[in-house]
């Protein structure tokens, strides 16, 4: 195996777990919407919000407004639609402020890896504002290299589309085989980079997903990330 220069990382379900938090934060937020005043119950709410979801994208912005307009706006005498799009609102933000947090073996991992003199960065597909976000309120800014965090919306291009590693790539200065790529989705982390020449590292630990077809099997499989330090000691040379 030849030397790493960078070791570059997905954010959702690979430095935290995006669908176990989001999930804990809509159903905080259909609770509040209910105790505010959205005479269904819960579980229905859940259902409609879940499609809302998936037939308009996490990245929606509207999505409670959406739901209510979904449900026919089912409220209590004493209610208002705008207060209970807010309840779902403060509800959801409040989950977050509390509760947003990276797995445990995170940060440790990224500070030694720049320690070793290893360039860390992010490769990740959504909005600029939401992204740049998570990666503010989980702490791994300070642990990060400024001019190696590549949001797809800010460079104009999603994945799965190899480009967007290209572009990280070219503005790293980097050859493919120099980097590693950690990511859970092996359409979306494994292929691509691995197309490239990339060293790929399926984070399995919260993915949704199994690999389908040799594309997408990657260099490593690690269920955290203390099996990936092993990996980049034993196999890599870091020295931790």
């Amino acid at each position: 195996m030849s030397a790493l220069s960078a070791v570059l990382f997905d954010i959702d379900d690979t430095l935290f777990g995006t669908t176990e938090f989001a999930g804990r934060a809509r159903k905080n937020a259909v609770r509040a919407m209910c105790e505010a005043g959205l005479d269904l119950p819960i579980e229905d709410v859940e259902r409609e919000l879940a499609e809302v979801i998936a037939e308009f994208s996490s990245n929606y912005s509207r999505h409670f407004d959406k739901l209510l307009v979904r449900l026919g706006q089912p409220l209590r005498d004493d209610a208002s639609a705008a207060i209970v799009v807010a309840a779902g609102v403060s509800a959801y933000h409040d989950t977050k402020f509390r509760e947003i947090a990276p797995f445990p073996d995170v940060i440790p991992l990224l500070s030694d890896l720049k320690a070793a003199g290893l360039q860390t960065g992010i490769v990740t597909h959504g909005w600029t504002d939401k992204q740049a976000e998570k990666l503010v309120r989980i702490g791994v800014v300070p642990h990060l290299d400024a001019d190696a965090i590549f949001i797809s919306d800010e460079i104009g291009i999603s994945k799965p589309n190899p480009k967007l590693y290209e572009t990280a790539l070219a503005r790293m200065g980097l050859e493919a085989h120099e980097v590693m790529y950690v990511g859970d989705s092996p359409a979306h982390d494994i292929a691509p980079p691995k197309s490239l020449g990339m060293v790929t590292a399926w984070a399995s630990r919260a993915s949704k997903w199994t690999p389908s077809g040799e594309s997408e099997e990657a260099d490593h499989t690690i269920a955290d990330f203390e099996e990936l330090r092993a990996i980049l000691r034993e196999q890599y040379g870091v020295p931790f």
